[in-house]
């Protein structure tokens, strides 16, 4: 469970000190600063999930989105003092992190503050940061070695 807990607390260091670095020392007053023909940094509020969705709420959708957030944080401790395998606590400290830095943009903030932009042409991925990154990279590492421990269970 250590190396969960410790993972997680890196990433929400990381997160805060992205989100701070870019808000204020890098973007300024800037809404875009263009790095690339594919990428920008940004400065985007999300007061709902993943990809905008649920945006049109307001404080309101800010509690429920928080209180929601934490009760998922809860269940993910409660897995990660269970999992006995290191690479699953790491994914789980991953997704704890990342997720404990929302939340704490949402309850500090109102919103999320987003800031990285990738596009192609006018077409734009909804921008992230950095908790979002280490959210998906742990669920994908769970989904892969789950796949994986599935198949070496069917070879015994």
């Amino acid at each position: 469970m250590f190396v969960g807990l410790f993972v997680a607390l890196v990433v929400l260091l990381l997160d805060q000190l992205t989100k701070y670095y870019m808000l204020h020392e890098v973007l300024g007053e800037q809404l875009v600063i263009e790095i690339t023909s594919f990428f920008n940094f940004v400065r985007a509020w999300n007061t709902g999930v993943s990809f905008s969705m649920f945006n049109d709420y307001g404080n309101l959708g800010t509690i429920i989105l928080s209180v929601v957030a934490g009760i998922i944080i809860i269940a993910l401790l409660v897995w990660l003092k269970g999992e006995k395998d290191k690479l699953a606590q790491i994914a789980l400290g991953m997704i704890i992190g990342g997720a404990v830095g929302n939340v704490i943009d949402r309850v500090r903030l109102g919103a999320v503050f987003d800031f990285l932009d990738f596009h192609i042409m006018e077409k734009h991925w909804p921008a992230f940061n950095m908790a979002d990154s280490f959210i998906c990279v742990g669920a994908i590492i769970l989904i892969v070695q789950s796949i994986l421990v599935e198949k070496e269970e069917e070879k015994k």
